[in-house]
């Protein structure tokens, strides 16, 4: 049995905060001078240019990517022979975002209620997402979401005679009803299957997964292929046309029930600023 302070996990996620916040990942950027290379439009070739300079400057500046800093969803993966110790887990994980968001002067976003609107003041409390794994290891993944993309995800559940032409019109439809309001070009995640709150997570996950990586399935694999194809085809791109609508399309799939078939398309704009430590 291993024992880990809880404090360990606050600075953890303090520092994790932050950094999400003031530095794009790697697969992204080259994403996004891919697609620079590749656009056709002139105007959105611009735009493009001004998100990759956008995110050096943050880098160099130490400011952040983007004025929403989104709220903090952590998803932490407890090796069963793991003792935490020193208080509990939740707390010490809201102590490292409200660190974090101090500290780095990050914009807290989070009111108490979704109907009296106070804020907390300290971007907590965060949505936390536990998993219990093999091992004396603890995985923590902290994605910040912003919710201009976070407004336009959807959950659908479909008749299972929907079938795979069903899925795909619901992500399609998805992304087109989002146009410029998701800060496109957008990564979706798509999840299938499961039950309501399952497919949701799915789809969650699956913005996680490195831009560039194939899907374990040579199936959805090439279902993803296809749908991020049609997207960018939609001529969204930037928000002013283009062929630069999405970066990415990410498919994780579940088990479901025989008389259903639950789909979940959660869009993140370009950042998707996410971060992974093993401690």
């Amino acid at each position: 049995m291993r024992e880990i302070h809880v404090d360990t996990i606050t600075d953890i996620i303090s520092k994790m905060c932050i950094d999400a916040n003031m530095y794009l990942n790697d697969d992204i950027k080259n994403a996004l001078k891919t697609s620079y290379e590749k656009e056709s439009s002139p105007l959105s070739k611009d735009i493009l240019k001004i998100i990759i300079d956008n995110a050096d400057i943050a880098k160099s500046n130490s400011v952040p990517i983007c004025q929403d800093t989104g709220m903090a969803v952590i998803f932490i993966d407890i090796g069963q022979d793991v003792h935490l110790i020193g208080g509990s887990i939740a707390d010490a994980i809201n102590r490292g975002v409200a660190k974090g968001y101090t500290e780095g002067y990050l914009r807290k976003s989070i009111v108490r209620d979704p109907i009296d609107r106070i804020n907390t003041k300290d971007n907590t409390p965060s949505v936390i997402h536990y998993n219990i794994i093999d091992g004396n290891k603890i995985n923590i993944t902290l994605t910040v979401k912003g919710f201009g993309s976070e407004n336009k995800s959807i959950i659908k559940m479909l008749n299972p005679s929907n079938g795979i032409e069903g899925i795909k019109k619901t992500v399609l439809d998805c992304v087109s009803n989002a146009g410029a309001s998701a800060c496109p070009p957008v990564i979706v995640g798509v999840g299938i299957g499961g039950t309501m709150e399952k497919c949701a997570l799915l789809s969650k996950r699956a913005l996680l997964r490195e831009i560039g990586s194939s899907n374990n399935s040579p199936y959805w694999d090439n279902i993803e292929q296809e749908l991020l194809g049609n997207i960018n085809n939609l001529g969204i791109g930037t928000g002013f046309g283009g062929n630069t609508t999405a970066l990415a399309v990410h498919i994780n799939v579940f088990a479901t029930h025989i008389a259903s078939l639950p789909v979940a398309v959660n869009i993140v704009c370009h950042a998707n600023r996410h971060l992974s430590y093993t401690l």
